[in-house]
């Protein structure tokens, strides 16, 4: 068995992290990409495109720090506990 990727600063490393980051990054690529929402078409209740995906965002990147702070916190949690099982080993 191979030994986890260490990060530049000595971290491992592991899937939630991964999907910690993609949480937090998502949002910001989606807002960054302009190209992808410049455009009036479709219309939701009289509003363009253009702003109505925006402001989708605001509710979504709300949802996404949220399970990116769970997973932060269970991530520690479940860390604590290897810590202190195997300290009293």
């Amino acid at each position: 068995m191979s030994a986890p990727d260490k990060a530049p600063g000595g971290s491992v490393i592991t899937p939630t992290r991964v999907v910690i980051g993609l949480c937090l990054v998502v949002p910001f690529v989606a807002m960054l990409w302009v190209g992808s929402y410049d455009r009036v078409d479709p219309t939701f209740i009289g509003i363009p495109f253009f702003y109505w995906y925006q402001m989708l965002w605001v509710p979504l990147s709300t949802l996404l720090t949220c399970v990116a702070y769970v997973l932060v916190r269970r991530e520690k949690a479940a860390r604590r506990a290897a810590a202190e099982g195997g300290a009293a080993r």
